[in-house]
């Protein structure tokens, strides 16, 4: 059923929904996702954050004087962000609304900070280049020049470089805990505490495993990596990954005060009311802060160490079975709840870009991740506590999936089109010409923009082509997917 975006008059309340729930049917099933969303596997927690959020109705964040329960709701948030991240007796935060308003915010502070201290040109962050792309949006919106920084053989940063790299222009330094792409801890002790004899401020990204991390590494006897950690300045941690709240809702720590209303915006000389905002959104939902309160209390702190410890064993079963499957191997030994899997690279083994695709068709989504920054093409897998408790049918599915795609070779494109994708101008194209490289990609045919089946031969063809070009084709697709329909 279709109906019409804006109706002449309205429709029954039955057919409205009855439309909406046939759009989501060609959704991924977000049951059995190990990425893009993480599943608790209680079906209770769904319906009391459901329910929470509908409280939230007709209030907004942009004045909590007006809607008090809005700051009580955050600060309840930040402060258990803080019982379990520490920070001292200083330390406040900010709910925003993801992982990547929060690492922007803590981007933003850093370049007022060093401005309003007198420093000279533009300021510069050192990032791994692991680090998440959310850091690279924040610098190109708060004009920040990137040092990129290289990472050793287990791709965590390398401390080392990001010392040296130190000057009167760094503003900030970022750490991982657990980077996203390969699930492994940057040396953020030695960093920390090489920025805060530089009075540079060190930001450590948690997104990823801001509540989940605290519990794997106190069941395992390794010392925490939070706020505790001398020199650690700010730390981000989203509450809808593993605190299994909906999207979009995080947490932004810093150690003081001072340093979070370094991202504060007031306005008070325009003729209308006097504004204020602590984050980049002003009238901001306060639904997804009430369904991740209400599931904070629903879980307590020995919920969610069950779901982070059931996560961990997930992961470690998932990798150990990983090393068996022939064809296979784990990138690196996962520290966390991230399984990073690749192929051997031979001819006649599987092509993890195929078993990908092989998996598809057996129901389940799987992320491939491109051959970048000295890393081999691979497949990301979050554990959450649900994947964990179907971690034997997820092995089950690799393994058939990996036993499909062996002996289809290898999904490398002809190496002629690569040095001939090398060539092309970007800042030349036309929009002719992206149209004609979106349908040699397999973007675009008679249809209009969609996705194939089979991904392994664009995924390989994106991978061989320049960052630029990528960047481009990548822009037209989402132009062309959200294009409405007249």
């Amino acid at each position: 059923m279709t109906l019409p975006p804006l109706p002449d008059k309205g429709l029954p309340a039955d057919e409205i929904l009855s439309a909406l729930i046939a759009m989501r049917e060609v959704d991924l099933d977000y049951t059995k996702a190990t990425s893009y969303h993480f599943e608790s596997g209680k079906s209770q927690l769904r319906e009391v954050a459901n329910a929470a959020a509908a409280t939230a109705w007709g209030r907004s964040g942009l004045d909590p004087t007006a809607f008090p329960s809005i700051a009580a709701v955050e600060n309840d948030l930040v402060g258990a962000a803080l019982d379990l991240h520490g920070g001292g007796p200083d330390a406040v935060g900010t709910a925003t609304s993801g992982g990547t308003e929060s690492c922007m915010l803590a981007v933003l502070g850093a370049r007022e900070r060093y401005r309003r201290r007198g420093g000279q040109g533009r300021p510069t962050m050192l990032l791994p280049i692991t680090a998440h792309s959310a850091f690279r949006k924040g610098a190109w919106l708060f004009d920040v020049d990137i040092i990129d920084i290289p990472v050793d053989a287990d791709f965590k940063a390398d401390a080392e470089a990001m010392i040296a790299a130190m000057d009167d222009r760094t503003a900030l330094a970022v750490v991982s805990a657990p980077s996203y792409a390969h699930g492994v801890i940057d040396p953020v002790e030695q960093v920390a505490a090489a920025a805060a004899e530089r009075d540079i401020l060190c930001h450590l990204d948690l997104c990823i495993g801001g509540w989940v991390l605290p519990f794997i590494l106190e069941d395992e006897g390794r010392p925490p990596v939070d706020m505790s950690i001398p020199g650690v300045t700010s730390a981000s941690m989203d509450l809808h990954k593993y605190g299994y709240a909906p999207k979009g809702v995080s947490i932004l720590l810093h150690a003081t005060p001072e340093l979070r209303a370094y991202h504060y915006f007031a306005d008070a000389g325009w003729p209308g009311y006097p504004l204020i905002n602590n984050t980049l959104l002003s009238s901001r939902s306060a639904g997804p802060g009430a369904a991740a309160w209400a599931v904070l209390h629903l879980l307590g702190r020995e919920g969610l160490r069950e779901l982070a410890l059931k996560s961990r064993a997930g992961a470690l079963h998932i990798a150990e079975a990983v090393e068996q499957i022939p064809g296979l191997r784990l990138v690196v030994q996962p520290e966390s709840s991230l399984v990073c899997i690749g192929d051997t690279g031979s001819p006649d083994g599987p092509d993890v870009r195929i078993v990908a695709d092989e998996a598809h068709v057996l129901g389940w989504s799987l992320q491939v991740q491109p051959a970048r920054g000295g890393g081999p093409t691979n497949i990301h897998v979050t554990v959450s506590a649900g994947i964990g408790d179907r971690a034997d049918e997820f092995i089950d599915v690799v393994q058939r999936a990996t036993e499909a795609a062996t002996g289809k070779g290898r999904a490398d494109i002809d190496p002629n089109l690569a040095a001939a994708a090398a060539t092309i101008d970007v800042a030349a194209l036309d929009q002719a010409t992206i149209d004609g490289l979106l349908q040699l990609a397999g973007f675009k045919g008679e249809g209009g923009v969609g996705l194939p089946d089979e991904m392994a031969g664009i995924n390989a063809l994106l991978e061989a082509s320049p960052v630029p070009l990528v960047e481009v084709l990548l822009k037209a697709v989402f132009g062309e997917v959200f294009t409405p329909n007249r």
